[in-house]
């Protein structure tokens, strides 16, 4: 199933630049950085089900602090741009270590891993992530609640719903659909130049709703971004970027991809704690990726696919302390 979603993706980003005359190298590299995060971590968390999200979280972590503007070009100032993908860094760390504490059984192990998530969110305020600060400790916090819920759906359902939530006010933002009143108090935290992006988003779906204006042309066609002093081409929304490049169809496969990780995570063979800790933290992931560009760094989509590799790799003893035996289907490979 996933080997068809990802196949997609790529697969209509070609398709609408051949017909706009886009350029779907961006496109095509997440797709790739998503699936070679994916299958390292299928196969290190097989290996290594303590060891890797361990090592996935410290990785994570070194790169937030190491790159701190995470690629080329000025630095786009908060909250657009690097900010974004550095609060995604340190949500994927904080997710990777609290995965880490529920893959072992030894008291002292799980408490280190616990205290390294904290550290984690603690680094991110002392850095200047307000985003990854608060997305870390909630990414915690439902690490500590997964260990008393039985039915993984109903958590996968609720992080589903969240994820949903947030996309949905983004569009209303852009469409203009809240009250003038909301609208002022979110522009204050959310800046009008963002916000004037999302307009010019969402007039450009419309404008083009099937095929899109083709990957990598919003910089072209947005007339706010084209004003900017240092454009990046980027409407800093996840789905209504696929909405302006990529139309209906772009978004629905944005979203396949999202709902394939959870189901691959409800269908884990791995404890509930640690898929729905994962589950967490790529929910939080989807959050940031509504309201900024942090998907457009490859070194975030890698660890994303890699968070989820991890938390649904088979351990070569499944019937090891991690394994809780109450994933839905067992004994069966997952697809």
């Amino acid at each position: 199933m996933g080997v068809i979603v990802l196949g997609a993706c790529a697969a209509w980003s070609l398709i609408s630049a051949a017909a706009h005359d886009g350029r779907p190298e961006g496109v095509l590299l997440a797709v790739l950085a998503v699936a070679a995060g994916y299958a390292s971590g299928r196969i290190s968390g097989s290996l290594l089900p303590v060891a890797a999200p361990c090592a996935g979280a410290l990785a994570g972590l070194g790169l937030a602090l190491a790159l701190p503007y995470l690629g080329a070009g000025p630095q786009v100032t908060t909250p657009l741009g690097h900010a974004g993908a550095r609060a995604a860094l340190f949500t994927l760390a904080a997710g990777a270590a609290c995965c880490a504490a529920w893959a072992t059984s030894a008291p002292a192990p799980r408490f280190a891993l616990r205290l390294l998530a904290a550290g984690i969110a603690v680094t991110a305020a002392l850095t200047g992530s307000g985003t990854g600060c608060a997305l870390g400790g909630t990414v915690l916090l439902c690490s500590l609640a997964a260990g008393r819920m039985r039915p993984r759906g109903l958590g996968i359902s609720g992080l589903a719903l969240a994820a949903a939530l947030v996309t949905g006010a983004v569009w209303s933002v852009a469409g203009d659909v809240l009250t003038a009143g909301l609208t002022t108090s979110l522009e204050g935290r959310l800046t009008p130049r963002r916000i004037q992006l999302w307009h010019d988003a969402l007039r450009l779906a419309r404008r083009e709703p099937g095929l899109g204006v083709g990957p990598g042309r919003f910089g072209e066609l947005s007339s706010t971004s084209s004003q900017a002093l240092w454009p990046d081409g980027k409407p800093h929304s996840a789905p209504l970027q696929q909405a302006a490049e990529q139309g209906l169809v772009g978004v629905l496969l944005l979203a396949a991809a999202f709902c394939w990780v959870l189901y691959a995570l409800w269908r884990s063979p791995r404890s509930t704690p640690v898929a729905l800790t994962a589950g967490a933290a790529l929910s939080g992931l989807a959050a940031i990726a509504a309201v900024g560009d942090a998907l457009s760094f490859t070194t975030v989509s890698a660890g994303a696919g890699l968070l989820a590799g991890l938390a649904t790799a088979r351990p070569l003893t499944p019937h090891g302390p991690e394994c809780d035996g109450d994933a839905p289907v067992r004994g069966t490979p997952l697809r």
